[in-house]
């Protein structure tokens, strides 16, 4: 059955998405703001483990459709306590493989839940278009890793190629292989050969240089955030988040020699998978090793973002576009922010940043942008402290289109802005070649904010910038005798020369 098309347009009224998958049920309450950026408005999950019903057979029984329909029961409550005018629902490869999926489908359906199912290859399409949509990648792959099956999805310049579906889901193969607890050393090598020869049977293409893999679904979600714990990661972020094959095979190891009580008090991982941890784990491992990485990109979003975002047939938007939408989405929710003066201090900053470091990295002038725009909305916390808290808020916030990286450099613009030159633990995420360029951008943005606050609102904001034997100078609609005392220093500092000032006013 093909899933449900609807036009991809802002909509002020919420609705939900849910999909029923193999290990669980999850549905989300969006709202679609203009640009294509959701607002989550509400989540629920439910952990169904579907595909242990089809061990022993090919029915889901009557318990778990009833299980089903009770975490469905009350998914239906949550969208109707937030409003959602509709609800988007599919089942994928438990449901698919059953077969009384009908029944399910037909009793979900009395309740107001418009279940369908949907093939291996229209969850794969759903999964591109979620996964990719709020990720900086350009061409590559996605791996969609789920209780039943998993899907390999190729991308180049951002528009989905080839898909391959596999029966490889985490809960099917730890049930299938992994019967001890915990396993046994040729239990976890006969998983991971068969994966492998599934693999190779397959005839997968290779990842090439300066393509990525982005993993979606909840068990690389969970390997992730075990990584993430263990590393101190200084953004608690998964979205984005790197997770290198060497040490997921660690996790690996760790988690083979606990058993099943002692796996669900590891710090990351869901009590709820621990049943089905290391399955995945082997999986991801040997996909990775196919498609020739060492690292995977992890992805929060995935098939419910897809269905969001307009079914298995939409576009996916440039990278750059995403995050400049994103960006204005969060500023526009806070009362403090002025797009008027964001936009002025947002020349001011382009201008000066062109003339004091030109050959200044593209993402360093794209981040000094995007700090001058959320700046202001730091004020809904502080005006005092509004670079710092404008800095939290930005990599709290779960923006869309940016790397763990950028979000350092961005986040690190704001903070030395206000004279604070500590990276502190973002040092991690800025390299140490990229360190001063990032100094620089800040030093302009506490200079353009300065510049921005005199000029009078009813000129342009406006500058000419000049360098001279000795001095940078600034030329504008600035008062007469104004000095830039508190700036001077530093940005002595920083560029070397000495700050002037004057005034195009005329007395």
């Amino acid at each position: 059955m093909s899933v449900e098309r609807h036009v991809v347009e802002a909509v002020e009224r919420p609705f939900a998405v849910l999909d029923v998958g193999s290990n669980s049920a999850r549905m989300i309450v969006f709202r679609l703001r203009e640009g294509e950026h959701l607002d989550v408005i509400e989540d629920a999950r439910a952990p169904l483990r579907l595909a242990r019903e089809l061990r022993s057979g090919d029915r889901l029984g009557a318990d778990a459709i009833e299980r089903t329909l009770e975490a469905l029961r009350d998914f239906r409550a949550v969208a109707d306590g937030a409003g959602a005018e509709r609800i988007i629902a599919v089942a994928t490869s438990a449901v698919r493989d059953a077969a009384d999926g009908d029944v399910l489908l037909d009793r979900a359906r009395m309740l107001g839940v418009p279940l369908q199912i949907i093939d291996g290859d229209t969850e794969a399409r759903l999964g591109f278009i979620g996964a990719v949509h709020d990720l900086p990648v350009t061409s590559g792959a996605t791996l969609d890793l789920g209780g039943g099956s998993v899907e390999i999805s190729r991308f180049r310049d951002r528009r989905l190629g080839r898909i391959w579906t596999f029966e490889l889901g985490s809960l099917r193969m730890s049930d299938l292989f992994l019967h001890d607890d915990p396993p046994t050393s040729s239990q976890l090598r006969r998983l991971r050969r068969s994966v492998a020869e599934t693999l190779g049977d397959a005839d997968i293409e290779r990842l090439e240089h300066g393509e990525d893999l982005v993993g979606i679904g909840g068990t690389i979600r969970n390997l992730a955030k075990i990584d993430m714990h263990r590393t101190e990661h200084p953004l608690h972020l998964l979205h984005g988040y790197e997770l290198a094959a060497d040490r997921l095979d660690a996790i690996l190891s760790d988690l083979a020699g606990r058993s099943m009580k002692r796996r669900a008090r590891t710090a990351g991982l869901n009590p709820d998978r621990s049943d089905s941890v290391l399955g995945g784990a082997i999986v991801l491992l040997e996909v990775m090793g196919a498609l020739n990485v060492d690292r995977i990109i992890v992805s929060s979003r995935g098939v419910r973002e897809g269905l969001a975002l307009g079914g298995d047939d939409a576009a996916v938007p440039p990278s750059r576009w995403v995050r400049t939408i994103s960006v204005a989405t969060l500023s526009a929710r806070f009362a403090t922010w002025d797009g008027r003066a964001a936009d002025r201090r947002t020349m001011l900053a382009t201008r000066l940043h062109e003339s004091l470091d030109p050959e200044a990295r593209d993402t360093v002038r794209e981040m000094l942008v995007h700090a001058s725009t959320v700046l202001d909305i730091g004020r809904a916390i502080d005006y005092y402290d509004r670079f710092e808290h404008a800095a939290m808020i930005v990599t709290a916030a779960d923006l869309g289109g940016f790397t763990h990286e950028t979000l350092g450099i961005l986040s690190a613009i704001l903070r030395q802005a206000d004279d604070d030159i500590r990276l502190g633990p973002y040092r991690r995420l800025i390299a140490g070649g990229e360190r001063q360029g990032v100094l620089r951008a800040a030093t302009v943005l506490a200079l353009a904010d300065e510049l921005k606050r005199r000029i009078p609102a009813s000129f342009p904001a406006a500058i000419s910038c000049s360098w001279h034997p000795s001095a940078f100078v600034i030329e504008g609609p600035l008062p007469s005798g104004w000095r830039p005392r508190a700036l001077a220093d530093r940005f002595r500092r920083v560029f070397g020369r000495q700050l002037h000032v004057m005034s195009t006013l005329s007395t």
